[in-house]
């Protein structure tokens, strides 16, 4: 099996397969020379603690059955129909590599507005968001746009003392640029009230208890009352965001606020900077139904409006998956709406032209998903383990059975895997990188960190990794 993306959902998913089916081997491409995805690039540097699944990682990379296909981008470097003849089946694992965007004026041209991944690829090594150079200096005043984790992980970035990111693994560049940052208000902005937010409540805590920084307090209306009938996790919330931070506003040089009920519109300069971001419009926005503590109650529009001054914005509204060059040279369909491929929910991709008559799918033989790609870009690692292991599930049905896989019957292929890959790839003056390669940069990278006090230093381009290994 070859599965493509290197990620919890890549590795889950080989790990339950390895363990269900006897001998499976697995080939685990990926278009960077090192592993783990998200896992390496999106968790919070702060966070180290969520990275221990790479401990699970690594047991499987250890089986003599799995091959770690670094450096190679499949559909760009090598056709997906190059891999065919040589699978019996195609794991599609790669995550999302784009952000949703608003598609508002003003947020392409001017200066200072950024898209959450790419400020967090920038802080984390992500090779291409290193040249990012996001400017902190500009003004006092930040917006973050979204209400999930990432946002509060982004604010709590913007506030935590540099000094404290330091013992952290992120990257020295972005510690720099931090270090040098005027920004001391932040505001988290949503669209619906707090009790629709999409944070979880370690996030909240996390910003709550930062040293030397103010919660500006939630008007008390917005939540629900202390006997309100609520889900466990919801009361937590809400009994966290009533207490606020241990200083006030008036206190502290640094403070951060939840601010809801404001959709935005536009993106603005000044006369005198036309190019640097100064304030945002908004239009303001109220619940419609007769229960604001509803997460699911949506918001329109009040028609008034209002703006925030902002020197510096993220746009943290969702991650979006992308189709593979060459996926339907394989039959594969892809949602561009929806940001997945269509499958039957279980992991099996699916498309129309394979059903038995105009309004029924049917199963792309040998084809499965895992991850943000299946169910789109939401979930935890634990959530995704457990999408992962139910795609393996349905991989390991379908060869005991004996339903049809890539090239026919089950064993259909060559069986050769990446050496039947390989020789187009050396053809093509490609620098494959295996997991003993990857051991090298590893390494290296955490002999650095040592050398100034933390667990690694990444190395920041592809072509620094590759040089490690010359």
């Amino acid at each position: 099996m070859a599965v493509i993306g290197s990620g919890p959902a890549g590795f889950y998913t080989a790990y339950k397969v390895m363990s269900k089916i006897k001998n499976a081997a697995v080939d685990m491409y990926e278009h960077l020379p090192v592993p783990y995805g998200l896992v390496r690039f999106g968790v919070a540097p702060d966070h180290p603690e969520v990275k221990n699944c790479q401990d699970k990682f690594n047991e499987v990379a250890s089986s003599p059955n799995f091959n770690f296909v670094g450096n190679i981008a499949v559909g760009i470097d090598i056709p997906l129909t190059s891999l065919k003849p040589h699978y019996d089946a195609i794991l599609f694992a790669y995550g999302a590599s784009k952000d949703r965007k608003l598609n508002l004026p003003g947020e392409d041209i001017l200066k200072g507005v950024y898209s959450a991944r790419a400020f967090v690829g920038w802080y984390n090594g992500l090779p291409e968001y290193g040249a990012l150079a996001p400017d902190l200096e500009a003004g006092e005043e930040a917006v973050v746009i979204g209400q999930g984790n990432v946002a509060m992980d982004i604010a709590r970035t913007l506030l935590t003392d540099v000094d404290t990111l330091r013992k952290t693994d992120m990257t020295d560049y972005a510690l720099e640029t931090l270090s040098r940052s005027r920004v001391k208000r932040v505001r988290v902005v949503g669209r619906r009230g707090p009790m629709q937010a999409a944070f979880t409540i370690r996030e909240v805590r996390e910003l709550m208890n930062l040293p030397s920084v103010a919660f500006h307090p939630i008007e008390a209306s917005l939540l629900p009352s202390a006997s309100s009938k609520l889900l466990r996790s919801a009361k937590r919330i809400t009994q966290v965001l009533s207490k606020g931070s241990t200083d006030p506003p008036s206190a502290t040089v640094k403070s951060w606020s939840l601010n809801f009920f404001l959709s935005p519109t536009s993106f603005h300069s000044t006369p005198t900077s036309p190019n640097q971001l100064s304030h945002i419009s908004f239009d303001m926005t109220r619940l419609d139904g007769s229960d604001p503590f509803d997460p699911s109650t949506k918001a329109i529009n009040t028609g008034e409006t209002t703006s925030l001054p902002a020197s510096v914005a993220f746009r943290s509204i969702g991650y979006k998956s992308e189709p593979l060059p060459g996926l339907a040279d394989l039959g594969i369909p892809f949602d561009d709406g929806l940001g997945i491929i269509p499958n039957d929910m279980h992991g099996r991709v699916i498309t129309p032209m394979n059903g038995p008559g105009n309004m029924t799918a049917g199963h792309v033989p040998g084809i499965y998903c895992a991850g943000w790609v299946k169910r789109g870009p939401t979930g935890v690692i634990a959530s995704t383990m457990n999408d992962a292991f139910a795609s393996a599930d349905v991989i390991a049905e379908d060869w005991e059975g004996k339903a049809m896989f890539l090239n026919g019957s089950r064993g259909g292929s060559t069986g050769l895997g990446w050496e039947g890959v390989r020789i187009e790839a050396e053809s093509k003056g490609l620098r494959r990188v295996s997991w003993e390669d990857w051991g090298r940069i590893d390494a290296v990278e955490r002999d650095r960190g040592r050398k100034v006090g933390k667990e690694r230093e990444k190395l920041k381009s592809v072509e620094e990794m590759l040089n490690v290994l010359v």
